[in-house]
């Protein structure tokens, strides 16, 4: 059996949340988390839509990290 190490360049993750501190939070530990893995945060893009079910506005994000230089 052979390990073959490989480091991650990119990575990009998908948040959601009901209000704005609380998909802050989310977005903040993630990029705590991903520290570890020596990413940092190269783009961000977010949206505000209402929720079809519940009338109420659900904030949603998408975060590009890539790998420290």
């Amino acid at each position: 059996m052979q390990f073959k190490l490989e480091r991650i360049e990119d990575k990009v993750e998908f948040f959601e949340a009901m209000d704005l501190k609380r998909l802050e939070k989310i977005i903040d530990e993630q990029i705590e988390n991903n520290k570890a893995l020596m990413l940092q945060v190269h783009a961000v893009q977010h949206q505000v839509t209402l929720d079809a079910a519940t009338g109420k506005r659900l904030y949603t994000a998408v975060v590009h990290f890539k790998a420290k230089l």
